[in-house]
């Protein structure tokens, strides 16, 4: 199997940098091949078998959880505020009954959570899906727009629109748990057919992990190039965000898994299975 490439999937945005640290620092080895993307297009590639491990959204994997099986102690989390997944609106979240709201094609997780709060509030906006990159161009055409990734943290929401609501702090808010955005995980017939390298590839990813808080300095400063923001800013996001799959988190998931098949988003009820070397 080493023969041939593996295709490992690995989120664009820089809230994974952590974990990919020591892959792309010299950990990487020849027959994994990584291929970078928004979680949206990971989430699709897993599906049609074009990459085998990735990050997906924590939503996509409850919606496939019969053909994936996650990776432990791997996540992208939250304990309260995560400053990159958040919803710009010029009203409060009641008043947006009826209003244009746009969703970015790039997320699972926070599209289903935001429909959820709209669907527990009794509230009906008219959705639209579209690029929520420019804050001043979205704003000209939509009362709201749910943004995630390197465009919330790059762009000033709050200064163009009434309301910035962080998705992390609204889910701990009602909830007083963590909030999962990302899980790993690898398609379970691959896991079938090769356990053993499956369980190098996690192994790989975990030690890539730790190096990477080892090494936070550096992942921070790398942040603050890409993103060309003040470094406080990239270190406080850091800081907000967990990588680790603790029982709370698992624990989280499942009640937000649960209230998605409540909203009807999900079709039927989430099993959660770990991969097993």
């Amino acid at each position: 199997m080493n023969n041939k490439h593996v295709y490992m999937g690995k989120i664009s945005y820089i809230n994974a940098s952590p974990v990919y640290y020591g892959l792309d620092h010299g950990l990487l080895p020849h027959w994994l091949a990584m291929i970078s993307d928004v979680p949206s297009v990971l989430n699709r590639k897993i599906i049609t078998g074009q990459i085998e491990v990735s990050p997906i959204s924590a939503a996509f994997y409850a919606m496939h959880h019969r053909e994936l099986l996650l990776l432990p102690d791997l996540s992208i989390s939250c304990h309260g505020r995560v400053l990159s997944v958040i919803l710009a609106s010029n009203y409060a979240i009641d008043d947006l009954e009826g209003k244009k709201v746009m969703f970015t094609r790039e997320s699972a997780s926070a599209a289903s959570f935001m429909k959820m709060i709209f669907n527990q509030r009794k509230v009906s906006p008219v959705y639209e899906i579209g690029s929520v990159n420019n804050c001043r161009m979205v704003s000209e055409s939509v009362d709201a727009a749910l943004v995630i990734g390197d465009a919330a943290l790059r762009q000033p929401w709050d200064q163009v629109f009434e309301y910035t609501i962080d998705l992390g702090q609204l889910w701990f808010e009602m909830t007083q748990l963590p909030f999962v955005f990302a899980v790993w995980v690898v398609r379970r017939s691959f896991a079938q057919k090769y356990p053993f390298l499956v369980k190098d590839i996690h192994q790989l990813l975990l030690e890539s992990k730790k190096q990477g808080y080892q090494h936070m300095d550096e992942v921070v400063e790398a942040g603050k190039t890409k993103l060309n923001l003040e470094r406080s800013i990239i270190k406080e996001y850091f800081d907000l965000l967990y990588c680790d799959l603790d029982d709370k988190k698992i624990k989280a998931m499942q009640m937000f898994f649960n209230s998605l098949l409540d909203q009807g988003i999900l079709k039927e009820k989430t099993d959660i299975r770990f991969f097993k070397a």
